[in-house]
């Protein structure tokens, strides 16, 4: 199994709040940049579709890397409070990271 090499996101930066509308190609695009920049962002969804268009991203986001990054990703689940309907709601955390072989 792959070593992983954990880095965590740039400390200014906030995590990518995924919704359902987002466009998953220009999500990849700040992803990949974040990567090239040097930074392993965190994406945070809540519901279905923000989690298809979250796991689109970082498909579509994996291929705009090319072979030389090996990203990766670990999914983690957080349940919040729903404010709006009262309750709790289940996050769903996308953190990435560099895998080396």
């Amino acid at each position: 199994m792959p070593e992983a090499d954990t880095a965590a996101p740039a400390p200014e930066r906030d995590p990518f709040r995924v919704s359902s509308r987002n466009d998953p190609k220009k999500l990849a695009s700040a992803v990949t940049k974040c990567i090239n920049d040097g930074h392993y962002p965190v994406l945070k969804a809540v519901g279905h579709g923000a989690v298809g268009q979250a796991v689109k991203a970082l498909a579509i986001a994996r291929v705009y890397l090319g072979p030389a990054i090996d990203m990766a990703f670990t999914v983690e689940f957080q349940t919040v409070p729903d404010e709006k309907k009262g309750g709790d709601m289940s996050l769903m955390i996308f953190s990435t990271f560099q895998r080396h072989a």
